[in-house]
């Protein structure tokens, strides 16, 4: 029997999916090595072994597709383990990245990490102003050359960033992407002069309008480039040493997954890779549902991870925000705040604050037993009766419910003079409603109605918050899916090949009356054909089937004179000046939706800022018939209801308590009733209704808040 294997690296768990060839899912859980992520992979194979009754070692030989999602480009990052690397640029624009943007005080960063202007700064940077040099070239804005390259200049650069020691050289021109020639002509005397330095240009990285975003962009992937390239050969030839013959795929921010060899060469487009999997597992299970408006929520043990699924597609954003930089590769949007099972608790001031600080995995909350002391959202799940102790994780890893009494005694009940079951229900409605005003800031806020919308919930600690958050958003009603647990590892394993292109060829109009006349649509046309070849011929050489690859087109749209374009769907086919006015019909539909009606600006005309082509390649790949949580030590029926703290209004209630695994199609559940499955506890609260799907999905009715 062949396998197809999905495995999502987090910050406290690593989760695998492993999928048959005859379409049951088996989902396995096991603690993160931090220090050697490998370990953690290793651990999860070891257990799918185990339950399938395998040889040991003999599981890879059987896998035919391996999926993963990482974080190991993030990681790299906020650790500052890139290489060393330089900047080549333009002579006059040295400080570009030094001096951002405005908003790189603010870019990327939690509400209350911005409150307080004096504690604002800009990110260090990833190259700092010694390794940047500058050579004497110009091309301006039409992709004419003003000043020619001097190539005896290039080479003094090069020689001088060689002689300090930088193993990735970034060179980003101004306006390379117009006329990419210099830019390209620098890079074949660095390659003549220093194969072995990673290299990464703008031109072909990122060749869209935004000086600073462009350096950013470049600068960030030359910097992580050889510390993912290297991550992902080693990680190749580990699975080749192990047996494995079939394909290594990684998630990638933009909506699919790519080569191990590509995440080398785009680092920067791994950045998401993690929470990414589990929006693109979740717009798989909306077209099995029929929700075509999902808010994708992801709560692990370190953070709270937000995604939106508007008619089936989800929401790609062209640019992301990442440690306080801008970068120009469209991704997935995820939102995320500190707000896991594993976010600290603590009293300042006399108020109690949840988050951002996690716990992680070590030591982690007090309850594992792992030295830690600091009270965190899980340690009061367990003090409310919400989990048990010797059920977590299935009974593989028991909790320690004195442990966490203690933390959350020392550290909140006491400072704030109220009982440990008050002080644990403060605790968990502070993390629900700081989930529930990102959930609304990112459906209101963008002018979309939460009536309109279903959310999943998923992650280890999702199932036992989104009873509450989901209450307080208003939203249809709440699904945790049968995946939730591995819900992003169910992500890397059903996944397609992807890849996206695009281009700035900025044309405009100063009237919105006669625009479809003065934009050209055989310029629009020509651009979309080049970036459609060169999204197919990835694919292809990925090992996509030409017939298996579906192209998306879209344009980035503005009024003349304002800085946010939106991303406006472009029609196949050969353009015409009919289809440029229904493009541009389009897009002030959509501005008037975002922004309103009283923000629309006709009389400053209207500009197409850039091009992009989202290529996706089919993948073959059984259909999931039945999901199998693996890792259950205990196999009794288990205890039939339990007491749970339900705050000072409800204070201790009597909760029906159900193994997910005795449940079935059509089984309909009233609150409060716990729901323990091996890898994740799911909590309908009073007064709510929850029922079984055809799909093994749990689906709450979340009318009443419950508390």
């Amino acid at each position: 029997m062949g396998y197809f294997v999905g495995i999502d690296i987090g910050g406290t768990f690593t989760d695998a999916v492993l999928l048959d060839d005859q379409g049951v899912a088996r989902l396995l859980k096991t603690p993160t090595t931090l220090d050697e992520p490998a370990r953690g992979v290793n651990h999860a194979l070891a257990l799918a072994e185990r339950e399938l009754e395998l040889p040991e070692g003999s599981l890879l030989g059987r896998v035919g597709y391996f999926g993963l999602g990482t974080t190991v480009a993030t990681n790299a990052l906020i650790e500052r383990k890139g290489v060393r690397t330089g900047i080549i640029t333009t002579k006059g624009f040295r400080d570009t990245l030094l001096v951002q943007r405005g908003m790189g005080h603010w870019a990327g960063r939690e509400t209350h990490e911005i409150a307080h202007f004096s504690r604002r700064r800009h990110p260090d940077p990833v190259v700092p102003r010694g390794l940047i040099e500058e050579v004497v070239e110009r091309i301006d804005y039409k992709g004419s050359v003003v000043t020619p390259l001097d190539e005896a200049d290039v080479r003094r650069a090069v020689r001088t960033l060689l002689d300090q020691g930088v193993q990735a050289i970034a060179v980003c021109l101004l306006w390379s992407f117009r006329e990419p020639a210099h830019e390209q002509r620098v890079a074949e005397i660095i390659t003549e002069m220093a194969p072995e330095v990673h290299l990464s240009t703008s031109s072909d990285l990122a060749p869209v309008l935004g000086e600073y975003e462009r350096t950013a962009t470049t600068a960030m992937n030359a910097y992580l480039g050889p510390h993912v390239k290297r991550y992902m050969s080693n990680l190749d030839t580990s699975l080749r040493e192990r047996g494995m013959t079939g394909t290594l795929r990684i998630v990638d921010s933009g909506g699919g997954v790519i080569t191990p060899e590509r995440c080398g060469q785009t680092a920067v487009s791994i950045l998401t890779s993690g929470p990414t999997g589990g929006v693109l597992a979740s717009a798989k299970l909306a077209q099995q549902l029929g929700t075509p408006n999902v808010l994708t929520t992801d709560m692990g043990g370190t953070s709270f991870d937000v995604g939106i699924i508007v008619e089936y597609e989800p929401v790609v954003t062209p640019r992301q925000e990442v440690n306080g930089y801008h970068i120009l590769k469209p991704a997935v949007q995820v939102t995320a705040i500190g707000a896991g099972g594993g976010s600290i608790a603590q009293v300042v001031d006399g108020k109690l604050l949840v988050g951002p600080e996690s716990a992680g995995s070590v030591p982690g909350p007090a309850c594992y037993g792992r030295g830690g002391t600091l009270p965190t959202v899980t340690d009061a799940d367990v003090v409310l009766g919400i989990i048990d102790p010797d059920y977590f994780l299935g009974g593989t890893f028991s909790l320690d419910k004195e442990a966490a009494i203690r933390a959350v005694r020392d550290h909140v009940a006491v400072p704030l003079g109220i009982g440990v079951e008050e002080a644990a229900a403060g605790i968990k409605e502070i993390a629900d409603h700081r989930m529930a005003d990102l959930l609304d800031t990112l459906t209101v806020g963008k002018g979309h109605d939460p009536r309109d919308f279903v959310i999943y919930a998923y992650g280890g600690a999702g199932g036992a918050h989104c009873h509450s958050f989901g209450a307080e958003l208003g939203c249809q009603s709440v699904i945790v899916p049968s995946t939730a647990t591995v819900h992003s590892a169910f992500g890397a394993v059903m996944s397609d090949l992807h890849t996206i292109a695009e281009l700035s060829d900025p044309m405009h109009s100063v009237s919105w009356e006669n625009a479809s006349d003065v934009l050209d649509p055989e310029r629009i046309t020509r651009n979309l054909r080049r970036l459609e070849e060169q999204t197919v011929a990835q694919l292809t050489e990925s090992g996509a089937a030409r017939d298996r690859i579906e192209l998306h087109r879209s344009a980035e749209v503005k009024f003349r004179m304002q800085a946010k374009s939106l991303t406006v769907p472009v029609p196949a086919g050969d353009l015409t000046r009919e289809s440029i006015a229904q493009l541009l019909d389009s897009f002030l539909r959509q501005f008037t939706e975002t922004y309103g009606s009283e923000a629309v600006f006709l009389g400053a005309g209207v500009e197409i800022v850039s091009l992009r082509v989202q290529a996706r390649g089919l993948l073959d790949k059984p259909d999931i018939k039945r999901v199998v949580s693996g890792g259950s030590a205990i196999r009794d029926e288990g205890p039939r209801s339990r007491q749970i703290y339900l705050g000072r209004e409800l204070g201790w209630t009597t909760a029906a308590v159900v193994r997910g695994t005795d449940l079935k199609e059509g089984d309909v559940l009233t609150g409060p009733t716990v729901v323990e499955h091996p890898g994740t506890t799911i909590f309908i609260g009073p007064g709510q209704t929850a029922r079984i799907d055809h799909l093994e999905n749990t689906v709450i009715t979340t009318s009443p808040k419950g508390v």
